[in-house]
């Protein structure tokens, strides 16, 4: 399963899911990384392991963390080989002065998107995909 590469039929089918929470970004030593965390993400850095997670966890952990955002799933199955689809998607929300943090796993992409812009950044999805059909 490796995924759609076109572009244009990515974009065509382009929707997004609002994942239930606000997520936060937390840096911590990785001989200190709690073992109890459940993170959506972990990516080691040489300064230290980044872990995005709930920030009920983060905080009941007493984790400092910055960023409280959002989640949004792209639905669409793209390839990790695929070129300029995220592109795409980070030029228009910055129109609109949206920053956002994507991540890809395997099968989709994932946009953290500022906590009380996820609305906006929905409804930006939507435009692109309707402008490419």
């Amino acid at each position: 399963m490796s995924g759609e590469t076109n572009l244009d039929s990515l974009l065509r089918g382009l929707s997004g899911e609002l994942v239930e929470g606000v997520f936060v970004f937390v840096t911590v030593d990785p001989k200190r990384l709690p073992r109890a965390l459940t993170p959506q993400m972990i990516f080691r850095e040489t300064e230290g392991v980044t872990v995005i997670l709930h920030r009920d966890e983060a905080e009941a952990q007493g984790l400092a963390y910055e960023f409280p955002c959002r989640m949004i799933t792209l639905t669409v199955h793209s390839s990790l080989q695929a070129v300029g689809f995220l592109a795409v998607i980070a030029t228009r929300l910055a129109e609109h002065g949206i920053g956002v943090n994507p991540v890809s796993g395997f099968f989709h992409d994932h946009l953290f998107i500022s906590e009380g812009r996820e609305a906006e950044a929905m409804a930006i999805l939507q435009t692109i995909a309707q402008d490419h059909h």
